[in-house]
């Protein structure tokens, strides 16, 4: 549903949260749309990371410890939240009521009942909130969307989406890190949850998951390494493995169609030169060439996004990496959680009120909820 406004051609933004990923990947993103993003406040509860944030933003940026004062002083059109995943849900509501669109980073949410809460908070306060997935904004994630969809590369076949990463002891000494109430979960919510939002983006919807996850090194509530079979409408069969245990860190998203692969590896972004397509045999030199990467080469990034979002703002319509789109890629996680601890398959749309895997990622289950590992 399309939603006009005469707001002004620069958007008033507040960031919330001023650690490294605000600092690193959202005001990077704001400097590059100068023309339509005004920074104009930030929020932190930690005073002095706040000092060094307003010293990197400007002077101008005026400075808050507490969001709802914030709110209630500056109404910006957009707030970016950067904050722990368990402020989240709360953060994104508050701002939703104070008539703001949100950019939040994932996960959006802990569950999928929270998520319908922040579903809810949109449709009462006509603004959308949409989760950070950059890697869908890329110019080589666009032009492969395209391709397979248009049906350029054949019927999509055999995928496999892979985030091997490694994070230590030290990582998970921050406190809410592997716990299920401040993180939601372990690599498949905090890490993997890129990747495969980009194969979910790339493939549509999935149909059946099947999944393990185990706790393997890290001394967590959550998991530290998880994999699963999914099956897709189009009839496409992946794997998705998630893992903060391997040394050799790569992500990797792998189509294979019936007329070519289309192949990106990459770590934490991508370029065109990250995507490679293979011709099957059969294929002709000239229908070939007519997949190389567009001109323009637009890396994945926080500055991709921004833009799109500011685009939709601009139209009055709802932002891509909202609503059902967003929605669809935390039902994966759920869906992945549940089908790893209840060894069953689990299908799309099953988990919904009343099913403990709506409620919270463990599920409640004896041997990964939380108080098993008090």
């Amino acid at each position: 549903m399309a939603r006009t406004s005469p707001a002004p051609a620069r958007r008033r933004v507040a960031v919330v949260g001023t650690g490294a990923v605000v600092g690193g990947g959202h005001l990077p993103a704001l400097r590059a749309h100068a023309d339509r993003a005004d920074l104009v406040a930030a929020v932190d509860v930690d005073a002095d990371r706040l000092a060094a944030f307003r010293e990197l933003a400007g002077a101008d940026v005026a400075g808050y410890t507490s969001m709802a004062a914030m709110l209630d002083a500056e109404r910006p059109d957009l707030v970016l939240i950067g904050t722990p995943p368990s402020l989240h849900r709360d953060q994104t509501v508050a701002a939703l009521k104070a008539g703001a669109w949100v950019l939040c980073e994932k996960p959006l949410c802990l569950s999928l009942a929270a998520y319908d809460d922040i579903a809810a908070a949109e449709e009462a306060s006509g603004a959308y909130a949409s989760v950070v997935f950059q890697h869908r904004y890329g110019s080589g994630a666009v032009h492969a969307r395209d391709l397979i969809a248009r049906g350029e590369l054949g019927a999509p076949l055999v995928a496999h989406c892979q985030t091997t990463w490694h994070r230590d002891t030290a990582y998970y000494a921050v406190p809410w890190r592997g716990r299920w109430a401040t993180e939601g979960g372990g690599p498949t919510m905090g890490h993997g949850i890129h990747q495969y939002d980009l194969l979910l983006h790339l493939l549509g919807p999935w149909e059946e998951v099947r999944a393990m996850a185990a706790r393997l090194v890290h001394d967590t509530e959550s998991e530290d390494v998880s994999t699963a079979l999914v099956r897709f409408a189009n009839g496409a069969l992946a794997t998705v493995v998630n893992s903060v245990l391997s040394p050799d860190e790569v992500s990797r998203v792998r189509v294979d169609c019936a007329d070519a692969t289309v192949e990106l590896t990459h770590l934490y972004g991508h370029r065109n030169d990250d995507w490679v397509y293979t011709p099957a045999p059969h294929v002709a030199p000239d229908r070939a060439a007519a997949w190389r990467a567009p001109a323009a080469d637009v890396p994945s990034s926080h500055t991709a996004q921004l833009g799109a979002l500011l685009d939709a703002y601009d139209r009055g319509v709802r932002p891509p990496g909202s609503g059902t789109e967003a929605r669809a890629t935390l039902e994966f996680a759920a869906a992945l959680y549940k089908a790893a601890f209840t060894g069953r398959p689990v299908r799309a749309g099953e988990i919904g009120p009343g099913d403990p895997y709506y409620a919270a990622m463990h599920g409640d289950h004896p041997e990964w909820a939380p108080k098993e590992r008090a």
